[in-house]
């Protein structure tokens, strides 16, 4: 039986890398874009110039259209890399070419403000329950324009579908794309989510013109909230030391390749918020998610001082300055909790 072919939803950077790593792979793929130039530079010249770098050619197997209905019609997979905000709208605008149970993918990063659901509770609120077959969610260190030279890359899939979660990584994994799979699906959407809000810090302060001891603190206490935070909301927290948590926090936070880090590094150098997204032209993820994990810390009551800091420095024109300073000063803690023991078990 013929294979069917698989829609990507969104010609960005990151939709249109996922399509070549499809199409290496042999499968046909209809990649779907708002943009009729980004279409059509796909389709006519096998680039896409507007995202990714010129040298990247992208394979005659990926199609793009702006077409949503002739994108998804008659697939068994559907891959969402659309940002947070737009997810609700293309979730409702698909349903109704859809007719029978498909797998849905997510490769998005981010919170939703507000209601702080996660992407693939979204998705489910969205969807008819007919149509789902299942909901994955694929995350990991992975900047597009590496995986669309087919530089080496490892992420996860990861449902509460296990099947489901095995079937995506046969469907993407490949000799330069690594697939693990991981049961821990609230722990990879959040991982992925909250290592943007670090990335925007390591940027600022790069724009501040600090160094690399500022880096690494950064990195590390902000790795100690993702885990409160997401262990607080039922995660795994080993997750948060794998490909998800950890891998993906040092490829964001160290390279020019992340537009949250660049973001963040102009910010620190005295730009607004709003220049900031005007001059970047592309969706930074970490500042909605900011909002998001701020509301969510509040709410379960977990302490997440970076996050408060930048919150305030992106929503409330606090410096930048200050607000590295209102982290230096914090009251005395200790860095680790003591070890707890269970008389009945021993040590644990």
């Amino acid at each position: 039986m013929k294979q069917r072919p698989v829609a990507v939803l969104g010609s960005g950077s990151w939709g249109t890398a996922l399509s070549v790593v499809l199409a290496d792979n042999g499968h046909d793929v209809r990649l779907w874009g708002r943009s009729q130039d980004v279409v059509d530079d796909i389709n006519l010249n096998r680039k896409n110039e507007k995202y990714l770098n010129e040298e990247i050619e992208i394979p005659e197997k990926v199609h793009a259209s702006t077409d949503l209905s002739e994108v998804v019609t008659g697939v068994d997979t559907v891959i969402f890399v659309v940002p947070t905000k737009a997810v609700r709208p293309v979730c409702q605008e698909i349903s109704q070419y859809i007719q029978s149970p498909v797998t849905f993918v997510h490769a998005s990063k981010g919170v939703e403000p507000g209601s702080s659901l996660r992407i693939s509770e979204m998705m489910a609120e969205e969807l008819p329950q007919n149509i789902v077959e299942a909901i994955v969610a694929l995350s990991g260190p992975s900047h597009a324009e590496e995986v669309s030279l087919r530089q080496p890359t490892t992420v996860t899939s990861s449902s509460n579908d296990q099947e489901a979660a095995k079937r995506v990584q046969d469907l993407f994994m490949n000799a330069s794309f690594r697939v693990y799979t991981n049961s821990d699906m609230i722990g990879v959407e959040l991982g992925g989510a909250l290592k943007n809000i670090i990335a925007l810090a390591s940027g600022l302060t790069n724009g501040l013109g600090y160094g690399d001891n500022a880096k690494a603190a950064l990195m590390t206490r902000g790795l100690a909230e993702i885990s409160r935070l997401g262990t607080k909301m039922g995660a795994n927290p080993l997750t948060f030391a794998g490909l998800s948590g950890l891998g993906d926090l040092i490829v964001t936070c160290t390279s020019v390749h992340s537009r949250n880090w660049r973001a963040g590094q102009l910010i620190g150098q005295g730009m607004s918020v709003d220049d900031v997204l005007e001059e970047m032209g592309m969706v930074v993820e970490g500042i909605r998610t900011t909002k998001a994990a701020k509301q969510l810390a509040d709410q379960e009551k977990v302490e997440m001082p970076i996050t408060s800091e930048l919150y305030d420095v992106l929503f409330h024109d606090k410096t930048p300055e200050d607000a590295v300073q209102q982290l230096m000063v914090r009251v005395k803690k200790q860095e680790v909790e003591e070890p707890t023991f269970d008389t009945s078990y021993g040590q644990l």
